[in-house]
Formats: C-alpha cells, structure tokens, sequence
C-alpha cells in the first residue's frame, strides 16, 4: 500500500528551525494512528544541506494517555513560569 493513499490529514507547523508533521493515516483495517515527525534541516562542514527526521507513531489505544501526559507537562510548565 502507498503510504499516501493511507494519509487522511496532515498539519505542518513550522517552528524556528525546526518543522512538525502531525499526519492521521489508517491501517488496512481502517483503524486510524497518528503519526508525528520533526524535520530539522542541518548542514555538513562542506555547507551542503539536508534534513534530520525523527517520526513517532502513535496508536488509538494510547491517544487519551499521550494527551494526558501532553496536557500535565504543559500544565506544569505554565505553571513553573508563573512562579
């Protein structure tokens, strides 16, 4: 299967330096996991370029997890700032 013909949605958010890809795809079974990847362009000594990537997946059974443990660190980290 192309993995684009399982790409539901995509969001870009670039950021400084760096770019996220926040991807929905589905499996074969239509089941629908997310997958996260930072770009990040770096360049060799010699000056040419190229892109340093790093992917999570992150599967339905562990959605409300990853969101929860999301939502406690950037909660405490407002928290932490305001102090």
């Amino acid at each position: 299967m192309n993995s684009e013909q399982n790409e539901i949605y995509s969001k870009v958010v670039r950021a400084g330096k760096r770019t996220y890809f926040f991807d929905i795809k589905s499996t074969k079974g239509n089941d629908l996991y997310i997958t996260l990847t930072e770009s990040k362009k770096t360049f060799s000594e010699d000056g040419d370029g190229n892109y340093q990537k790093h992917k999570i997946f992150l599967y339905k059974e562990d959605f409300e997890k990853f969101r929860e443990g999301l939502d406690d660190v950037l909660s405490k980290i407002e928290e932490l700032k305001n102090q």
